[in-house]
């Protein structure tokens, strides 16, 4: 008997999944273990596994597809074997009913007759719109952003005039002729851009887009925050990474600024445990261990990969977790299990310029580190004026879990730790 592989549940937020390709086609051998196809959730790109060996008897959705969680994708079976797509799990969406067509008017004599209705001309491929939602599948779109192509003057050849991968590589070979009017005159210096910033269309919010913005919703409007933040000397710290770094670049050693402030809100985790904790309504849970994540930046979003049990970790670990995590979650091949489950979260705009800002919390967790640039400034240092490095951060915190008075301690239990970074070490 055949078995269906329907849509799994790979991340928690999780409702609908994007098939991105198949890995297989029908007729293929599929043993346990193979990947059939990659599927983008809100947060990743993930490889579809097969639990069953066989043959793949049918595939049920083309790729671009989006299937809710539930619903079949395919079907492994015996050679030769016939399958039926079951109903689908979710509710099928209405079907518009055309309008028919007027009565034609009937021709005079002296009119030409039509041609022959057996057989009619293909209608022609219609042109993606250029303002309004642009019909493409989310391969096409994904290749449109790489190759730098315009999806607005790409003809699209699919369905209805969905543009398909097709599509964008033909317009990669021939690139589509630049829209009449648009060609700018060169006027000299600053002038020459006085075009549009952008083309002026509608963008359909994307799955991960859509999950950001609920939970972000749901995280301003429902938790009551309190904002702290604290300057801190940043010379020690990077006097100290710039030693390691020299020292022991043989060994392919590297840390970052943010590695060291991973390790010290662990450390200030463990001397202020009151900040590592849940609201959960009618309790409020005070986590053993902290699992400390942090936000990367994604085209479409961000995403916050976790480093589990950073407490009980060297800060030579948790750089390179960190970096593999980081780099997984640039390519979306993160699993569910790197980017749940946080207890403590940090953003970082450091390396972006930007001095001081807040940050949204993440639920359930109960607060977030905001971390800035390290500013060169004059800084009063034994009765004297030098020139410092400062750096500031700044702690949201939920106020129904705790109070400003422990979120100033746990600035304080950081500010110590980052002021004094050997003790990082140990």
């Amino acid at each position: 008997m055949a078995q269906f592989i329907d849509m799994p549940k790979l991340s928690d937020t999780m409702t609908v999944g994007t098939l991105v390709k198949w890995l297989k086609k029908e007729g293929d051998v599929i043993n346990a273990g193979d990947m059939l196809a990659e599927v983008e959730t809100d947060k990743a790109t993930m490889e579809l596994e097969s639990f069953f060996a066989g043959t793949l008897l049918q595939i049920f959705s083309a790729a671009g597809a989006q299937v809710a969680i539930g619903d079949p994708l395919c079907a492994i079976g015996k050679p030769g074997e016939v399958v039926a797509a079951p109903a689908p799990t979710t509710a099928a969406p209405a079907v518009v009913t055309p309008v028919a067509p007027p009565a034609p008017v009937a021709a005079s004599a002296n009119e030409p007759k039509p041609a022959s209705a057996s057989a009619p001309t293909p209608p022609a491929p219609s042109p993606a719109p250029v303002g309004g939602r642009v019909r493409i599948s989310p391969l096409a779109r994904k290749l449109a952003a790489e190759k730098k192509i315009d999806v607005t003057r790409v003809t699209g050849s699919g369905p209805g005039g969905r543009i398909v991968r097709a599509d964008i590589l033909a317009a990669e070979k021939n690139p589509p002729a630049a829209k009449a009017g648009s060609a700018t005159t060169f006027t000299g210096g600053a002038l020459a851009a006085r075009g549009p910033v952008q083309e002026e269309r509608l963008v359909p919010v994307s799955t991960m887009r859509g999950v950001i913005a609920k939970r972000m919703l749901e995280s301003t409007t429902q938790i009551p925050y309190v904002y702290l933040d604290i300057e801190m000397d940043a010379g020690p710290l990077l006097a100290l990474r710039e030693q390691l770094n020299t020292g022991l670049e043989k060994e392919g050693v590297k840390l970052s600024v943010n590695d060291f402030i991973l390790k010290a809100c662990a450390d200030a985790l463990r001397r202020v445990p009151a900040v590592n904790a849940s609201w959960e309504a009618t309790h409020i849970r005070r986590h053993s261990a902290a699992h400390v994540a942090f936000a990367v930046a994604m085209e479409d979003g961000l995403i916050t990969p976790v480093i589990r049990d950073a407490h009980l970790k060297s800060i030579f670990q948790i750089s390179t977790e960190a970096k593999s995590l980081g780099k997984k979650a640039k390519e979306k091949k993160l699993v569910p299990a790197e980017f749940t489950g946080g207890t403590f979260c940090v953003s970082n705009l450091g390396m972006m310029g930007i001095p001081k800002f807040t940050a949204i919390i993440n639920p359930p967790n109960a607060a977030i580190l905001a971390v800035g640039t390290t500013v060169t400034k004059p800084v009063v240092k034994n009765g004297q004026v030098v020139v410092g490095q400062t750096l500031t951060v700044t702690l949201s915190c939920d106020h129904r879990v705790f109070d400003g008075a422990v979120g100033a301690q746990f600035l304080g239990a950081l500010k110590t730790l980052l002021e004094s970074p050997a003790l990082l070490l140990v």
